[in-house]
């Protein structure tokens, strides 16, 4: 029975509502809203009704004066050795008006994946190898998956796929999702003057992505279809940085120099952060036999802190200490209402904690290159023009050209990829924001006697009890990841062989040994390397970082609260160098450093990990303690 016009009404009500926002933020007119709601709702592909995919050969004239590109249908067969290249044409006698309500068309997606699964579905998912390599103009006419052939793919789909990301769900459910389009909408070419628009819609009520593709103008019969594959920039270089996948240019000219954002840069971040800042405050002089009530939403802390002078509180407006795991941003009424109230945060720290302030900050030693404890980062929202350069001048020079993409804000390596091709560097620019780091290729190894040499990183619990003066501890035991295969410089998306998190799968092994183990054996394998002289090297590195850090007064730099104490983790890694007599050192390397990072190891195997912290941040008091003072 037809659905009654109150039924439909009520149905495109409910479409309108789930899904205005991601519509009107794609630009879509309201004018085909309601043949869209249609055309989901029925599964209606009618673009084969309108639109035709051609082949283009270019064949040379009889008299072999030039060169003429001619159309024919795609049943036809490119010629042996040249890549087929295709466009898709208006075929509808009557062409297209852009007036017409149903002028909106559904494309399906052929491959929806995470990267990290890529690589397993090509060799398992039956029949997809071969339609990806049909696609792409890759040769493949075995049944058997080839290893040539899917690594091909792999190079390849970057010029083919889109992203779009989930808004609700777990962290692992919020990485980008990559797809690529079906023959149709993937034959669709660039145009900087394009006839079509396009955007990923999700539809809520079934949980799939389409892609719509609605006319820009006016089109008549035999006009091509076309969209822009560097939509919404307008910025000449960065339009030609954002083509280079399909239009490759040489960019080796663009200075590849980043120096220190300006003061705009960290104030726009500031606003978006929405901190307000605290007014100075005097702390107050504490009775040494006082003791100090806690508000604390981490289960950890309420499981770990039982030192004497340390009671908890369920009522925050009597707490003395408040150590929560979510941001504070109204420092200032804390302030003002509460000034003696101690906190487990500072104003402004996301210039630590975010990847790309990191990078930021850092510059304000090392120059543009940043320091030698940091590996060479550019933020690819920013900074893309000079990594390209960057990039490019490096792979003329011959040098290894090994990256590594993050997130800003994500941590346990989610949506991490390592790479040596610049289009799939540049293409990660379209999904969350991220830095591109260079990738760590002569990593300091450690010699697992079950697997031989692995990757590894370390991870440091430090303490930051004030910025100014600058007071800074570390915990004395610290912690050690491994990599489960040996390193090298292949199998790039082996998550085992060029990672370390293990211990958030639980299909993985997760290697653990204790640092003073560690230490034993390290200094076996490395003999010429005692770890107290690495450690050294490692809290200087700790201590040029914060002092950058806070070497400006708020938003630039740490705002120096005389309230605030922090507790950060910070990871890094050590790779071969050469110093300036040219010997051999191992140079630490900074990864990233971690807000209110997960201590549950720190409080299993060292009960009195919590009331160490406790006692140095907010007793002042070290001599009991398992920290050492860095500065």
């Amino acid at each position: 029975m037809a659905e009654t016009g109150s039924a439909q009404d009520d149905g495109y009500t409910k479409f309108v509502c789930l899904h205005q926002a991601a519509l009107t933020a794609s630009g879509v007119p309201e004018l085909y809203w309601k043949s869209l709601h249609g055309k989901l709702e029925s599964e209606i592909f009618d673009a084969g009704d309108i639109f035709g995919i051609m082949q283009v050969e270019e064949a040379e004239e009889e008299d072999g004066e030039g060169i003429d590109a001619e159309i024919v249908e795609q049943k036809r067969k490119p010629n042996p050795g040249t890549e087929p290249s295709f466009k898709v044409i208006v075929t509808n006698e009557n062409g297209l008006l852009t007036s017409s309500p149903n002028s909106i068309f559904l494309i399906d997606h052929a491959w929806t994946y995470r990267v990290e699964n890529a690589r397993q579905q090509l060799m398992e998912v039956a029949g997809l190898l071969h339609r990806m390599a049909n696609l792409m103009g890759i040769e493949f006419h075995g049944e058997v998956p080839d290893e040539g052939v899917v690594e091909e793919v792999l190079q390849e789909m970057w010029k083919y796929n889109q992203t779009y990301q989930l808004s609700q769900g777990t962290a692992e459910e919020k990485v980008p999702v990559w797809y690529i389009m079906d023959e149709f909408g993937s034959r669709i070419q660039h145009s900087d003057e394009p006839t079509f628009g396009t955007a990923p819609l999700f539809y809520i009520p079934q949980q799939i992505a389409y892609t719509i593709l609605w006319p820009l103008r006016d089109l008549e019969n035999g006009d091509e279809v076309s969209r822009d594959y560097a939509y919404g920039q307008s910025d000449p270089l960065i339009r030609s940085c954002l083509l280079v996948p399909w239009q490759p240019v040489d960019l080796t000219h663009v200075r590849h120099h980043t120096p220190e954002p300006s003061n705009a840069h960290y104030e726009g971040i500031f606003a978006e952060n929405k901190e307000i800042l605290p007014l100075p405050v005097e702390p107050p002089l504490h009775d040494k036999s006082k003791v100090f009530k806690i508000y604390t939403d981490m289960q950890q802390v309420l499981n770990g802190v039982d030192h004497p002078r340390f009671v908890f509180t369920n009522e925050e407006k009597e707490a003395d200490i408040l150590f929560i795991f979510s941001h504070i941003k109204d420092y200032r009424t804390l302030s003002i209402e509460r000034p003696h109230v101690m906190l487990n945060q500072f104003p402004c720290e996301s210039l630590l904690t975010v990847k790309d302030c990191l990078a930021s900050i850092s510059r304000r030693i090392g120059g543009s290159e940043g320091p030698k404890w940091l590996p060479r980062t550019f933020n690819l929202q920013t900074e893309l023009p000079q990594f390209i350069s960057y990039f490019m001048q490096r792979e003329q020079r011959g040098e290894d050209n090994h990256w590594i993409c993050k997130p800003w804000n994500l941590a346990r390596s989610l949506d991490t990829h390592v790479t040596t091709n610049l289009s799939y560097i540049i293409r990660q620019r379209e999904s969350t924001p991220k830095v591109v780091s260079k990738y760590i290729e002569d990593p300091v190894l450690f010699h697992r006697d079950d697997v031989g040499m692995v990757k590894f990183d370390i991870r440091y619990i430090v303490l930051l009890r004030s910025v100014q003066p600058l007071k800074l501890y570390a915990y004395d035991v610290f912690w050690l990841r491994f990599a489960n295969r040996p390193f090298a410089l292949s199998d790039l998306d082996d998550y085992e062989k060029h990672f370390t998190v293990m211990n958030y799968s639980p299909s993985v092994q997760l290697k653990q040994i204790h640092c003073h183990e560690f230490i034993t054996l390290f200094e076996k394998q490395y003999p010429d390397y005692p770890w107290s002289v690495i450690q050294a090297e490692l809290f200087k590195s700790f201590t040029e970082l914060f002092q950058v850090a806070s070497s400006k007064p708020a938003p630039y730099g740490i705002c120096d609260y005389q309230s605030s104490r922090a507790i950060y983790a910070i990871d890094l890694m050590l790779k071969w160098a050469t110093n300036s007599d040219g010997q051999r050192v191992m140079q630490p390397q900074i990864l990233e450093v971690n807000f209110n990072p997960d201590c549950a190891r720190a409080c299993k195997y060292h009960p009195t990990f919590f009331n160490d912290v406790f006692s140095a941040l907010f007793l002042d008091e070290t001599a009991n303690c398992h920290v050492t003072t860095i500065v």
